[in-house]
């Protein structure tokens, strides 16, 4: 089974090697058939301490690393610099 790719903006990185990034998705409401946006907190792996709150990654599923993180990052897809 393929490993699920996601992308979001880093809304925390104060912990050590671990980044929070909020993912949004546009999904339509089952009964009144209205595109909503839904969003979820992800807690990520980062590895070099790298990324910092504002910046868009890309992430990957991994196998689990903690009690909480099961993503790693791959890539800075939002750099403007």
């Amino acid at each position: 089974m393929p490993k699920r790719i996601l992308s979001g903006v880093v809304v925390s990185s104060n912990s050590n090697k671990t980044i929070i990034v909020d993912v949004t998705r546009r999904i339509k409401h089952k009964l009144y058939k209205k595109i909503i946006r839904q969003t979820k907190k992800y807690h990520v792996h980062d590895e070099n301490n790298q990324y910092s709150v504002g910046d868009t990654v890309s992430i990957i599923e991994s196998k689990p690393i903690s009690k909480l993180k099961k993503w790693i990052v791959i890539s800075n897809s939002g750099d403007s610099s």
